[in-house]
């Protein structure tokens, strides 16, 4: 695996993904009444991170910009956020950093691989640790097994998207490389 050569523009870029990730998930917030999360499409500059600049842009965009996002309106959620989408950003460009220049085969199983990371990590946080935090939290007592259940077709649905919209952006992108001058 090559090196990426972080520059100064690297990390302009990534701020601004940072912040386009952050805008995304606030601008379109469809209620999931069941966990009293959202549908949104913060995941497509999550994804592009990854597959664009590597897996520590990956890591930074997904635990950053989404992060932001729960803050403002939604922060029980920032810790499930915060680990779900920086790992999703992390694998994409994990996998993603180990394909041959422009090929797409690598990118679309790592940006699928980024989509199945949403909806496994908010499952296990929803089913398994919102509950068991709140037994003694009670701000965490939000979610169960049910409505970890009911909310794994939207958070599929926001995968797909963010996999399909971060592969097209990177197609568009792909020709620039800020770690060169």
């Amino acid at each position: 695996m090559k090196e990426r050569k972080w520059t100064f523009a690297t990390t302009a870029i990534v701020a601004g993904l940072i912040a386009l990730s952050a805008i995304a998930t606030m601008v379109i917030r469809i209620p999931i009444p069941a966990t009293t999360g959202y549908f949104n499409i913060g995941d497509v500059f999550v994804v592009l991170a990854g597959l664009w600049l590597g897996p520590l842009a990956g890591l930074l965009v997904g635990g950053g910009g989404p992060t932001i996002a729960d803050a403002i309106g939604f922060p029980v959620f920032i810790p499930a956020t915060m680990v779900t989408k920086g790992l999703e950003g992390f694998l994409v460009g994990l996998i993603a950093s180990q394909a041959k220049g422009t090929s797409l085969k690598l990118r679309t199983i790592a940006a699928f691989v980024g989509g199945f990371t949403v909806v496994a990590g908010y499952f296990i946080f929803e089913a398994y640790i919102y509950p068991a935090l709140g037994t003694f939290m009670p701000a965490f007592a939000i979610t169960d097994i049910g409505a970890a259940i009911v909310e794994a077709f939207p958070n599929t649905v926001q995968g797909v998207i963010g996999a399909v919209g971060g592969l097209a952006l990177w197609k568009a992108l792909s020709g620039y490389d800020p770690g060169k001058k």
